[in-house]
């Protein structure tokens, strides 16, 4: 592990109650070449006591822009079930680098989608873990490779980005049924189609959308529309919804989450240890297509399409591959049903902005949609209604120059999937009700010494419970929070920036069966504290 030089770290364990603090003794008084290796505070994988064998995905080097291309065969002597399937990546770079977008691609379908922390002089290492075991299907048999990390290698951005990945697969059976079929569309004339299989039970859709390409739409939570003075410009402002059609038919609307990269905000002195919430690991949106299996189980093809609600026409910078995630009914070879039921609200998207000394833009938008179908499945007719409600309030605020420029921005995703109702054929209504929230409050400032300072506070938050005739049968909470303050001198050589930072993550997960509770703290790049309260 890199470590700071003159740092020491402490770490002691109190008996008896699983709590773990590090301090760093004499913590520098600004960054110097070298900082401790990337940690987030999210839980590892849980790994089952089974016998388990490894693959090797990709053993790659990115300079520039050419994607590694590979082969995966399945593992020997693990089967071709398995209780659980995890990937690892593990990276490492020095010199100097900005901050990279990547995929990892087997037979087609995006298992990975990451981004890369900005290297110290000396060298910095991490890695990253995934449970990947929804991806079963298509890891049974022989695939392509392709993985990518755009990368520049010049005489000024030295860092070539070295990465090794591998799949660890564990004997058993997994404890919720996988997907039994894994797709990705077809590139046709007509456009991007999905065929599924006839008797598909369950659908879901994977979409891995992010705002990126190091123009404004990386930063889409700040574009302003005219005729506000503010560099980062779109239609109607900063509202983004991710949307997903079948056959010209809305299917599905989703918040997009406001990804930050580890050069983001303007100061990568927030990022160099602890990056802000998904930025290694970029989850997918999850859409529940169910309600349209019934149209969808002719055996044709179907035109599927994902855009972006708020992107300007003809402007790039967002990327939504898609795959999709298929349950069949093993005792039935077609399982007929029906569209019942589409109704959509209007987009509700105001955008006001307000001139002064601080320009003010006060954004209130959101959506909502309710779809609903039927399938007359081997164990009776199951109803599926899926509703979903979007809400984003936000206040952008800057000066002349943009030498202050802040956001206090909340965005909430919520979604109920009924299953079941009158004449499901094997018990009680199930509901899963699903809270998402996501917040950025922030400020970037430059004073007129051309010190220039960001104070951020990231938040990714959901909560999810399912209830089955009245009764709460599953629940679970997440909250993921990071807060930094981060100064450097603007425009002058590395070492007379004299920047200092200090970061903070505290991720918690808990659920019936489950409490992860993890605290980190860093300061000037060396990890200070290290907490589990669970």
């Amino acid at each position: 592990m890199s470590m700071l030089a003159g740092a020491t770290l402490v770490v002691s364990t109190l008996f008896g109650t699983g709590t773990a603090t590090a301090q760093a003794v004499d913590a520098p008084a600004e960054f110097g070449t070298d900082w401790h290796d990337p940690v987030t505070a999210a839980p590892p994988v849980d790994r089952p006591h089974t016998r388990s064998c490894q693959v090797t995905l990709a053993d790659a080097q990115f300079r520039d822009f050419t994607p590694y291309r590979g082969g995966y065969t399945p593992p020997e002597g693990c089967g071709d079930r398995w209780s659980k399937v995890v990937l690892r990546l593990d990276g490492k770079v020095k010199g100097r680098q900005y901050d990279r977008l990547g995929y990892l691609h087997v037979g087609g379908v995006e298992i990975l989608r990451t981004s890369t922390p900005e290297p110290s002089p000396d060298g910095i290492e991490w890695h990253v873990e995934k449970d990947v075991t929804r991806y079963s299907d298509t890891f049974r048999s022989a695939q392509d490779v392709e993985m990518l990390i755009g990368n520049v290698v010049d005489d000024t951005y030295t860092g070539v980005i070295d990465v090794h990945v591998t799949l660890t697969f564990y004997a058993g059976r997994p404890q919720a049924p996988v997907p039994d079929r894994v797709l990705t569309l077809a590139d046709t004339s007509a456009g991007p189609t999905l065929t599924t299989p006839r008797n598909s039970e369950r659908i879901v859709a994977e979409v891995y959308a992010t705002g990126s390409g190091g123009g404004c739409e990386e930063f889409w939570y700040l574009t302003v529309a005219d005729p506000a003075p503010y560099s980062c410009k779109a239609d109607r402002g900063p509202y983004r919804e991710v949307q997903i059609s079948v056959d010209g038919k809305l299917a599905g609307i989703a918040a997009p989450f406001p990804n930050v990269w580890t050069g983001g905000w303007s100061n990568p002195f927030l990022w160099y240890v602890l990056p802000a919430p998904r930025a290694f690991d970029v989850r997918p949106i999850e859409y529940d297509l169910t309600p349209f299996a019934g149209l969808l189980n002719d055996g044709r093809p179907h035109r599927v399409e994902v855009s972006v609600v708020g992107v300007p026409a003809g402007q790039p910078g967002w990327s939504a591959p898609v795959n999709v995630l298929v349950w069949r009914d093993a005792h039935r070879a077609h399982v007929p049903g029906a569209l019942t039921g589409e109704k959509a609200g209007d987009v509700t998207d105001s955008s006001v902005y307000t001139p002064g000394s601080d320009n003010r833009v006060h954004t209130e938008a959101g959506h909502r949609l309710t779809v609903s179908g039927y399938l007359d499945t081997s164990h009776g007719r199951v109803t599926t209604t899926v509703t979903r409600t979007l809400a984003n309030t936000s206040v952008h605020r800057w000066t002349a120059g943009e030498t202050t420029d802040g956001l206090d921005a909340v965005w909430t995703d919520d979604e109920t999937v009924i299953v079941g109702g009158p004449g499901r054929g094997d018990g009680p209504a199930r509901t899963t009700h699903t809270h998402r929230r996501y917040t950025v409050n922030g400020a970037i400032t430059l004073g007129p010494d051309n010190r220039l300072r960001t104070v951020l506070t990231l938040g990714d938050r959901a909560s999810v419970e399912t209830r089955e005739g009245g009764r709460r049968t599953a629940w679970s909470l997440l909250d993921d929070t990071y807060s930094g303050d981060a100064a450097y001198t603007a425009d002058v050589p590395r070492d007379q920036r004299h920047a200092v930072g200090t970061s903070t993550e505290r991720y918690r997960v808990l659920g019936p069966d489950r409490c992860h509770d993890r605290s980190l703290t860093t300061v000037q790049g060396a990890l200070t504290e290290d907490r589990s309260r669970c």
